[in-house]
């Protein structure tokens, strides 16, 4: 063992035994993701964000404030809308998860994804994939009565180009689709 021995103590393990005392416990997860099975390993304190950025290679949910503010990371579990960015990936074993990049289907734009064009819901397009999954979401669970149950259930994505009318009537037309 090598290290650096005063008085009958070693204050400095060397490098295999750091590394081993400072290796984050991990874990094995399996998500279905926009509708394929994946598995990955990854540390215990991994967000569901980092998990579909660094891990999937699926970059659309954004990482904005990191704390749950902004919904930029907005994605589907087991249909039910989440901050990805709050949301540890280990306790979802088995969930199923849809991002912006599992809406379309083929060639075929999402209602909503074709509603935020046909509305010019987005400008600078940062916060788009946040707000149109917390859309599908919003229109999944039936809070499209009005334009102000839209704005209400929608409150949790900020867009800072301030498209706020045009995404609620984006949300709106694409309810009125469903």
């Amino acid at each position: 063992m090598g290290g650096v021995v005063v008085a009958g103590e070693t204050l400095l393990a060397g490098s295999e035994e750091a590394a081993a005392a400072d290796a984050a416990p991990s874990s094995r997860v399996s998500l279905t993701v926009n509708g394929t099975r994946r598995t990955v390993t990854v540390d215990n304190r991994t967000s569901l964000l980092d998990l579909l950025r660094e891990h999937l290679d699926l970059t659309g949910s954004k990482k904005g404030c990191n704390a749950g503010a902004c919904g930029e990371c907005t994605v589907l579990v087991d249909g039910q809308r989440v901050n990805s960015c709050l949301t540890l990936a280990v306790p979802l074993e088995g969930a199923e998860v849809t991002t912006i990049e599992g809406l379309a289907k083929g060639d075929q734009l999402h209602p909503l994804q074709q509603a935020f064009i046909d509305e010019d819901a987005f400008q600078c397009g940062y916060c788009t994939p946040g707000q149109i999954m917390s859309g599908v979401g919003c229109i999944q669970e039936g809070h499209t009565n009005s334009l102000e149950e839209i704005r209400e259930y929608m409150s949790g994505n900020v867009c800072r180009c301030g498209r706020y009318v045009k995404i609620v009537r984006a949300v709106e037309q694409a309810a009125a689709r469903k």
